[in-house]
């Protein structure tokens, strides 16, 4: 088979260490990047220091069993949505109801079958990869939302009665300040403002000036 290397890292926990070697070279053999235990109690350490992507899990070994490390392992934030694959020569259906009872997704048998465990392994990785896409993506729509939401009560801010000044125009803010308009929606929405003048204050301002009547003059014409 040919070896195609990628990122994953997939944990493999047995304590036959021909199992071990035989499932790191079938993963190996796709370019899986592969780590090895031989006991269960040295999972949770390992797996909190390093969470991989993928765990294959032994359910009969000493001190602790498959079963209690899953356990463990789903009890905690930070190791619960690693996906368990058990591994065991146990084919009663009690044993393979209890492993996925106690959390895992899945259940190879032994003697390993090479094309089987490959298709689980793979089957897992991509949704173990799309649920942390989904995830990702709703962080992002949660992230707008925010903004949203943000920009909705800038709006509802400016949709409110104004105090405004009937001489000077200026608006009276929350905390009874009083502020030029351009500066108040400054604050309160993302408006950017240009300066120009209409026509009955130019006429005010300018009226009288030659320049202006001129102005005014060619574009009567027009």
């Amino acid at each position: 088979m040919t070896e195609h290397k990628t990122d994953t890292d997939i944990l493999i926990v047995d304590d036959k260490p021909e199992n071990l070697r035989l499932l790191s070279d079938i993963l190996k053999s796709q370019g899986y990047g592969v780590r090895l235990l031989r006991k269960g109690n040295m999972v949770m350490s390992s797996v909190l220091n390093y969470p991989p992507d993928l765990i294959l899990l032994d359910i009969m070994m000493p001190e602790t069993d498959g079963y209690e490390v899953c356990r463990q392992l789903k009890a905690d934030e930070k190791t619960c949505k690693i996906p368990v694959i058990f591994i065991s020569a146990l084919n009663d259906v009690v044993d393979k109801v209890k492993a996925f009872s106690v959390g895992g997704v899945d259940y190879i048998s032994k003697p390993f079958n090479t094309e089987e465990v490959l298709a689980r392994v793979k089957t897992h990785l991509t949704i173990q990869s799309l649920h942390k896409e989904l995830q990702h993506k709703n962080a992002e729509l949660e992230e707008k939302n925010i903004r949203l939401q943000e920009a909705l009560d800038n709006i509802k801010n400016l949709q409110g009665m104004l105090p405004i000044c009937s001489v000077c125009k200026k608006i009276r803010d929350d905390q009874g300040y009083w502020n030029q308009i351009e500066a108040y929606l400054k604050i309160h929405s993302d408006i950017l403002f240009t300066h120009g003048i209409c026509p009955e204050c130019a006429e005010k301002t300018y009226g009288n000036e030659v320049w202006y009547k001129k102005r005014k003059q060619d574009c009567d014409r027009t």
